[in-house]
């Protein structure tokens, strides 16, 4: 058994590098057509539609490997404290109940798509594009079969590591329990759409992989359900071939890429110690800097995991070696870290414009007033509290100085991202694809000039970069197939009923929608959020006339309290896994409290203001 492990790990190590390969070429290839277009004038439909086969490709194929990785997100704080049996007998229901009937679904239907496309002999539409679109609408299957694959090598590797099957018996007696409650016949005590959004909410607290509960409990339930069946999962490949499709969602991997990137440099390093030396001086400075610091490196990046890590590793010592109060630094940390989501380029923004079918660019430059907002309700905060009590924010004492031209020197790489990011996105001149790439360039370029550009760096960046992108596009066909089965039962309509006839007035749905999210935002992740409940309540959002770039600003500003909000706020564990026993459990849920207040007071003064959104 262990040379078939051994075997099936290898291969699907090898389909990795592949994708992480395609995540560097796509970058390249972007920005060479990016300057080729804008600079000589000089475009291809054939190159363009070769970017996104390359990113179909890297991310159907990045599925496989990151689910060997167990890089596929999980709600985790029970799983990490589950007994190795636990563990293990929760990846093997996982992959028999949940990875491998979704996959073989989705494999079929790709199957079914790349042999109608290759029958009609179907190509491109537009003129000089690419022929052949089978091969492309192919990987659809291929990548499924792969999952597959590693599916079986997972639950091999489970089989080895069980000692006891009382766990796997009690959760076969649930899952019975729940089928039975499914199929009675007559009056519901409870709708069945109902029952299956609870179930949702118990699998992702047990610690199964978030993508593949949402796929797997809606094709358990249109399987249990006399009136849907699963025919209704008939035209699911196209849906699939249609994010496959989608322009908008390639700038995903590469702000990602980009952000990585910047992480292996000394660019955080290097900034966050300059602006320390600068505010040092004053009660609670240091802070001011950390929070300084997360919005640049969220506008640079993007990437909250890596600046929260980052800022933990550098800036958190650099405040407990002052005497800073452990609550206050680390709920300085932590919220700063996580400015990155509201603060262009957002990945939660890109996402939120393609669920609600709004520009990105539209939504960057809304996002910048109400971002600058946050920013300086956490400054105000810091001194005022550093005010009534010095010694939870104490000054520097020793004399701290710096140069202009160091100031300079850690200030200009990240500036000058931001404005080749954002200024191309801003003024026209790149969609968010192409500035994204430009970004990528941009890092390499400042990762070289820092000394870190090497093969480690490209290396990391790039299979990391694999590993998330496929994570969040995995829940996205999870999402798909939730929603196709949650709509067939009624839960649109249900929804639809409530906000827009029960509550009956924009004011009541807008709070009750926040509140909502704000709550789910408590115990699964802004991804699930974005992909399964923003769906929902678009339609309503419609219907009653209200704004959809300011309430996606809105929902924006609230997801981005998932990361922070008890138990499961996700900075809360990059956090503590990077500053280990420098601050307990208790300070960070403590320091983090009052800046999920000010999060919510930001969300006040945008419902109270909407014209603020429209400032920049």
């Amino acid at each position: 058994m262990n040379k078939i492990v051994n075997l099936l790990g290898f291969f699907s190590q090898n389909i990795g590098r592949l994708s992480a390969f395609l995540v560097v070429a796509l970058a390249l290839l972007v920005f060479y057509d990016t300057l080729m277009r804008y600079l000589f004038a000089s475009g291809s439909i054939a190159l363009q539609e070769l970017e996104w086969h390359i990113f179909d490709v890297l991310f159907l194929l990045g599925i496989a490997y990151a689910l060997k990785s167990d890089a596929h997100v999980r709600v985790d704080i029970l799983f990490d404290r589950y007994s190795n049996n636990t563990k293990a007998t929760i990846k093997l229901l996982s992959m028999v109940f949940l990875v491998i009937p979704s996959s073989v679904i989705i494999a079929m239907g790709g199957w079914d798509m790349a042999l109608q496309s290759f029958y009609q002999n179907e190509i491109s539409s537009d003129p000089g594009g690419l022929t052949h679109r089978f091969i492309i609408k192919g990987f659809v299957f291929v990548a499924f079969v792969l999952v597959i694959i590693e599916a079986f090598n997972q639950m091999l590797k489970a089989l080895q590591a069980i000692t006891s099957f009382k766990v796997l018996l009690r959760f076969l007696a649930f899952v019975g329990a729940i089928v039975a409650l499914a199929m009675m016949d007559g009056e519901y005590w409870i709708e069945p759409v109902v029952i299956m959004f609870l179930f949702s909410l118990v699998m992702l607290f047990a610690g199964f992989e978030v993508a593949f509960v949402f796929s797997g409990v809606g094709l358990l339930f249109a399987t249990l359900t006399d009136d849907i069946g699963l025919g209704i999962f008939d035209m699911l490949s196209y849906r699939i071939y249609g994010i496959m499709q989608n322009a908008t969602l390639m700038a995903v991997p590469l702000f990602i890429l980009m952000g990585l990137i910047l992480q292996k440099t000394r660019m955080a390093q290097d900034l966050l110690l300059s602006v320390a030396r600068l505010f040092g001086t004053v009660r609670g400075g240091l802070a001011i800097g950390v929070v300084l610091v997360g919005a640049i490196l969220g506008a640079s990046t993007g990437i909250v995991g890596a600046s929260v890590v980052m800022l933990s590793l550098i800036a958190l010592p650099l405040m407990l070696k002052h005497h800073y109060s452990p609550t206050l630094a680390s709920g300085a940390v932590a919220a700063s870290g996580t400015l990155g989501q509201i603060i262009p380029p957002s990945v939660v923004l890109i996402i939120l414009g393609d669920q609600m079918h709004l520009s990105v660019g539209d939504l960057f430059r809304a996002a910048i007033v109400p971002s600058m907002i946050l920013v300086g309700l956490y400054i105000a905060y810091i001194l005022i509290v550093a005010w009534l009590n010095p010694h939870v924010a104490p000054a520097i004492q020793e004399e701290q100085t710096i140069s202009t031209q160091e100031l300079l020197a850690s200030l200009l790489p990240p500036l000058f991202l931001m404005v080749v990011v954002l200024g191309s996105i801003f003024s026209g001149i790149a969609t968010p694809t192409e500035s994204a790439a430009i970004g990528v360039m941009g890092a390499l370029l400042i990762a070289w000039f820092k000394g870190g550009l090497n093969r480690e760096t490209i290396q990391y960046a790039s299979f990391e970069s694999v590993k998330l992108t496929s994570m969040i596009f995995m829940i996205l066909i999870g999402a798909t197939i939730f929603s196709l089965v949650f709509n067939e039962l009624g839960g649109g309509d249900l929804a639809l009923e409530f906000f827009a006839n029960d509550l009956g007035s924009k004011a009541l749905f807008i709070a009750v929608a926040m509140i909502v999210i704000f709550l789910l935002g408590f115990f699964i992740d802004f991804i699930e959020i974005a992909f399964v409940v923003v769906p929902i309540l678009l339609p309503i959002v419609n219907s009653l006339g209200i704004d959809p770039v300011w309430f996606a600003i809105l929902i924006a500003l609230n997801l981005q309290a998932s990361f922070l909000t008890p138990p499961f706020g996700f900075t809360l564990f990059y956090l503590k896994g990077s500053a280990k026993d420098l601050v307990s459990t208790g300070d960070i849920y403590r320091g983090v409290v009052p800046y999920i207040v000010l999060q919510i007071v930001a969300i006040l003064i945008v419902i109270a203001f909407p014209a603020l959104i429209y400032l920049w």
